[in-house]
């Protein structure tokens, strides 16, 4: 076989287009292109390798997945974690049987994580990574809401499954953020950010259930060389199992049909069917190739695709300025319903798509249940990106972060950002000042009666106005006085929260404000340098920061607001700073404490810090597991650093 320059070319630009994909879906919860698109460049891309003979190293059929992210312990799977070879030919399925029984399940869109049992509880829990490295999150797995706690097996059992948000979840949390434009695009991208977070209350709050779709081991049961008997098995743990039916040859198709019909209703998100062979010593005779085992393969589905006509792009405005493209065109019907309207999530998209109003566009859905994009058949590459606010009619900017271009608003005025803004500052997690509803905001932002935050510790000068609003009256005026007077009694991290400083949350900010020691003047004055010495505050965040009150209009709204409020230190964190000036670093698994963070906070509120890695400077390592050759461990040994139990920490630093 040989390779052509062209042919090479192309190949070159498939693998980088194909991992930079990945590379925003898995590692950053993003979306450049739909799974359609998606998956037609891999095809292309394995035909020509097949072709040609050429395969790059850092092919995407080559490697499996994408690089754990950093923020999470990593940890290296005992079994390598291989994906599945694919067809959407369902009658494909029926030679690949070839005689023998097989289980047909749901493929599960979400999150795949190892969990391992020991003495009938949960010991572990790990995402699947790259296959070969994932991210410990046994804290954040104890929150999924159908997880049993115990179990009656007592030995050790390793399961595999997906971590998962149901679409009627999904639409809940959605419905529950004002801005179109910060909603989550689709359950799989809000579940795997809920899974890998640092603080397990927020994982706890998104409804996360977990279904297993494997056995890897359980010592000593007996499971008659049958993947259903393990199944059941975990049935009778309590565990819930990914929802199959056993086929033969002559039942897969019609068994496809079943689960085909199901999808539309099924709450579930689902990207196909995963077809296993039943019999597991038959199944493991067969091998696996580099990357796919050979006793499963997946069924895509194959989307059901309209052609129809692009109409328009409504760009829609948001709080941080974000304007979002959405694709009006004319109606069709997708999987028993119509659609008129998809979004396209950003400006690179529209490019690489070559969109022009009245191109003929083909529309499918996702999962056959989000409407997207799939292609563009014309490909007229007219369509303008407006250089004006849909909003306010002032100048906008093109704005490119990692490779991709987004749209942003320069008027810091826009109404769009300001009934956004005010929605935040008065939301629950913020200033929490009930009566406020965002079609109220609005009202007494067009009558211009609040134009910056602390107008709304004024309102009362508007009685008369508000009074004789339509929805209004003494009784709701009076209630909104009294909301916003209780909002004056409040903690500096929802000040800081409700101020709506970009890539800062609830969490950052109250890292933020324990360690400047709840001295806001300190905060507004913050340098980089400081700001880079907080664990968890990484460049982006720090430079927000720095830029919100650089300015000198949000430096002087913030002096006003501080003005209006009270503010009380937490009394966990005015007490005797033994650890002042100590640094420490945490790892393993910890049980006087529910998690790490429950620690570092205990450290942090002492005045010690927490960091990830051990130095020179380290203070000591809390590591239960004293005598593991962990990195850390390792580490710490070389740099003389001393390695404690939590048992040993509490006893020399805090109970001392």
């Amino acid at each position: 076989m040989s390779v052509t320059e062209s042919q090479k070319k192309r190949i070159q630009e498939l693998v980088t287009t194909l991992n930079c994909a990945s590379e925003k879906y898995y590692a950053q919860d993003d979306e450049i292109m739909s799974n359609y698109e998606y998956d037609r460049l891999y095809d292309e891309l394995t035909e020509l390798e097949q072709s040609t003979g050429y395969i790059l190293s850092n092919s995407p059929t080559v490697n499996v997945g994408y690089e754990a992210v950093d923020e999470l312990p990593k940890e290296r799977h005992d079994k390598p974690m291989l994906s599945l070879g694919k067809t959407k030919d369902r009658f494909e399925l029926s030679g690949w049987l070839d005689g023998h029984e097989g289980l047909l399940s749901w493929k599960l869109d979400g999150l795949t994580v190892v969990l391992t049992y020991f003495d009938g509880k949960l010991a572990k829990a790990v995402t699947r990574g790259n296959g070969e490295i994932g991210e410990v999150i046994t804290n954040n797995a104890r929150t999924f809401i159908n997880l049993p706690h115990s179990i009656s097996y007592k030995g050790e059992l390793v399961i595999r499954g997906e971590a998962v948000i149901s679409y009627s979840d999904f639409e809940v949390i959605n419905s529950g953020i004002t801005d179109d434009t910060l909603k989550y695009k689709n359950p799989r991208n809000l579940c795997s950010g809920a899974v890998r977070q640092l603080d397990p209350s927020i994982t706890a709050k998104r409804n996360v259930r977990f279904f297993a779709f494997s056995l890897v081991s359980a010592e000593g049961v007996d499971f008659h060389d049958r993947h259903e008997d393990e199944f059941v098995f975990l049935k009778d743990q309590g565990f819930d199992v990914v929802d199959y039916m056993k086929v033969t040859p002559e039942t897969i198709a019609d068994a496809v049909g079943d689960y085909e019909m199901r999808i539309a209703s099924y709450d579930i998100p689902s990207d196909g069917l995963v077809l296993l062979l039943n019999e597991i010593s038959y199944g493991l005779s067969l091998g696996m190739t580099a990357k796919f085992p050979r006793n499963a393969i997946a069924f895509k589905w194959t989307d059901e695709t309209r052609d129809t006509v692009l109409r328009m792009i409504e760009w829609s405005a948001s709080r941080t300025g974000l304007i979002n493209p959405v694709a009006v065109f004319d109606p069709v019907e997708l999987e028993g319903t119509t659609v008129s309207r998809a979004s396209v999530h950003n400006v690179s998209i529209v490019r690489n798509l070559k969109l022009g109003i009245g191109d003929t566009i083909r529309v499918y859905k996702a999962n056959m249940i989000i409407p997207q994009i799939a292609e563009n058949l014309t490909c007229s590459d007219n369509l303008i990106i407006p250089d004006i606010c849909p909003v306010c009619g002032d100048r906008t900017e093109l704005k490119e972060s990692e490779g991709t271009a987004y749209l942003y608003c320069t008027n810091p005025e826009c109404p769009a950002k300001k009934l956004g803004a005010f929605t935040q500052f008065v939301s629950r997690d913020a200033m929490n000042i009930d009566g406020l509803s965002e079609s109220t905001l609005e009202k007494f932002i067009g009558a211009g009666m609040i134009h910056t935050f602390d107008d709304l510790y004024h309102i009362d000068r508007f009685r008369d106005r508000i009074v004789n609003m339509e929805g209004f009256g003494v009784k709701s005026y009076d209630n909104l006085i009294k909301s916003v007077e209780i909002s004056r009694k409040t903690e500096l991290h929802r000040l800081l929260y409700a101020i709506g400083i970009e890539n800062v949350g609830v969490a950052t900010a109250k890292i933020i404000c324990r360690y400047f020691g709840y001295d806001q003047s300190a905060i507004v004055h913050s340098t980089a340098e400081e700001l880079s010495q907080i664990d968890g505050i990484g460049d982006v965040i720090a430079t927000s920061v720095l830029d919100h009150f650089g300015d000198p209009r949000h430096l002087d709204e913030w002096n006003r607001l501080i003005g209006e409020v009270e503010y009380d230190i937490p009394t966990s964190d005015i007490q005797e700073q033994k650890l002042k000036d100590l640094s420490f670093v945490v790892t393993g698994s910890l049980f006087h404490y529910s998690n790490r963070n429950e620690l570092k906070e205990v450290i942090e509120s002492l005045g010690g810090k927490v960091t990830g890695s051990v130095t020179g400077k380290t203070e000591c390592l809390i590591n239960n597991d004293a005598s593991s050759n962990s990195n850390k461990n390792v580490t710490a040994r070389k740099l003389g650093v001393k390695v404690l139990t939590e048992d040993e920490f509490i006893a020399q630093y805090i109970d001392k």
